[in-house]
């Protein structure tokens, strides 16, 4: 079971630490009534989605031999304007650098992610449409 604790600081800020003691500032924008001192809460939906699918994707390559030297993840988000105001769409872009990356294997890793191993994409899934793209960037 994980658990986490959250305490109230002042505002709309709140200090939130993990079981493994890892601490994290969340706070919304002054538009919201916060003073965006920290990471609002649905964006951490978000990183969360792209530490996931970012653990997949490596893994997969590594156990496959890849050559794989860097990944960055963008992921963008669309939220519904009516209440309560989850995300209906989800973009993710997975840009690979590594010289002989195989296309093949860069596209089945992400689909492994998505379809079988991202418990986050799959809780945002049942709200929003995911849909992902990738490129590779030849570097040695």
């Amino acid at each position: 079971m994980t658990e986490i604790r959250t305490r109230w600081i002042d505002g709309l800020q709140f200090l939130s630490v993990s079981s493994g003691g890892h601490p994290l500032v969340m706070d919304v924008s002054p538009d919201g009534g916060g003073r965006g001192e920290g990471i609002g809460p649905m964006e951490l939906l978000l990183h969360a989605l792209a530490g996931c699918t970012g653990v997949d994707v490596v893994s997969i390559l590594q156990k496959k031999r890849q050559p794989l030297k860097g990944l960055e993840i963008r992921v963008k988000g669309e939220r519904r304007q009516e209440y309560p105001r989850v995300y209906s769409h989800v973009d993710i872009e997975y840009v690979f650098k590594g010289k002989g990356l195989d296309p093949k294997a860069v596209e089945q890793a992400i689909k492994l992610s998505q379809e079988k191993y991202c418990s986050v994409e799959a809780h945002l899934a049942a709200f929003a449409q995911v849909h992902s793209s990738y490129r590779i960037v030849e570097e040695e």
